[in-house]
């Protein structure tokens, strides 16, 4: 009989009740302890969910009472590098919620940590784990449009969260942009290698810091992504993962976040057209490798990866890429111009 995995959980606000939700979907995983600065809300989303965890608020001292195979770490950014660093130093694999670090330099040395303490520390990148993103992969990867030239998203959305969001800096770049960035960099398949941004509030924003965004990538294999958001843009909603132009070479994919996914090529050009004709190109389905799900997807994946299974796609050492294309942006907003990614 295989005994379950312990798990402690680190955060009990909003966003645990989904990790909890699929870890019970999951099977094979106790949660023996909840860590939350404010006790009352691990205690609330204990009886939420139906279990008797221990409560705390310190996570040493769970870690050393329990000794947990697992550290869930949805806690807010400022205290990831101590949760993830003291949860590797005490033998558990971790999966932190996003960004994986507020600088490059503490992403570097958990990616270090992780190494040397020859555990897993994987990111919760749940928009690569869409089904239509798949399908866009394996499109792009089979050559229908050719080399990718150029991915272009827009964001623009008008939510009013109340709380920290709308008093946050880079709110928008930090908050939400890291989920369009890390879809783009999964599609292209490559590194950005520098980029241009700029933010601002614009009138009527309800936010007190810049609300909105732009930023322009160059990926090393000659890409160019260009990013256009907003969290202040009344009417005309997007999608919350973006609506997406994909250009490459000989044809482009058209995708509106949601279930309107669409490709087509040109054709030779005619003698005397000004245009090619365009013919459509089947949108590939799902292959049973696809990884979906979203947060459900990349906690199945943690948790078989912690078993034995395949390293996920989001460990660290992958994911500092995204987070570069974040704070790389926020640097080039700093200093007016355009600024190097360097891992």
């Amino acid at each position: 009989m295989t005994l379950n995995q312990r798990a402690v959980l680190t955060g009990a606000g909003a966003m645990s009740r989904k990790w909890l939700e699929a870890i019970k979907t999951i099977g094979s995983v106790d949660i023996v302890g909840i860590v939350d600065i404010n006790p009352a809300n691990a205690e609330a989303r204990a009886a939420e969910q139906n279990i008797n965890p221990e409560i705390g608020s310190d996570l040493k001292t769970m870690l050393d009472k329990f000794s947990p195979e697992i550290v869930l770490d949805v806690a807010i950014p400022a205290v990831r590098h101590g949760i993830v660093s003291t949860a590797l130093a005490a033998g558990a694999h971790v999966l932190s919620e996003k960004p994986m670090a507020e600088t490059l330099d503490q992403a570097r040395d958990l990616v270090a940590r992780a190494e040397a303490a020859g555990r897993l520390h994987v990111v919760i990148q749940n928009r690569r784990y869409l089904a239509q993103l798949r399908r866009i992969r394996r499109l792009v990867a089979s050559g229908a449009i050719g080399d990718i030239t150029g991915v272009h998203c827009d964001f623009f959305l008008d939510p009013h969260f109340g709380g920290f969001r709308e008093q946050m800096p880079h709110v928008l770049l930090l908050d939400m942009a890291v989920h369009t960035f890390d879809a783009a960099r999964f599609v292209i398949d490559d590194a950005a290698t520098s980029v241009y941004a700029e933010e601002w509030n614009p009138a009527g924003s309800w936010y007190q810091r810049d609300a909105s965004a732009f930023a322009s990538f160059r990926f090393s294999q000659g890409a160019v992504m260009t990013y256009r958001g907003s969290w202040a843009a009344p009417g005309f909603r997007t999608s919350w993962e973006s609506a997406w132009r994909i250009t490459g070479t000989i044809g482009s994919i058209l995708w509106d976040g949601a279930d309107d996914l669409r490709a087509e090529r040109s054709l030779p050009l005619v003698a005397g057209k000004l245009l090619p004709d365009t013919e459509v190109i089947e949108i590939p389905a799902l292959d049973p490798a696809d990884r979906i799900g979203g947060h459900l997807g990349v906690i199945s994946d943690f948790i078989a990866a912690t078993r034995g299974g395949p390293e996920p796609e989001t460990v660290g050492r992958e994911n500092i890429k995204s987070l570069a294309m974040v704070l790389g942006a926020i640097d080039s907003v700093g200093q007016g111009r355009r600024v190097e990614i360097i891992i």
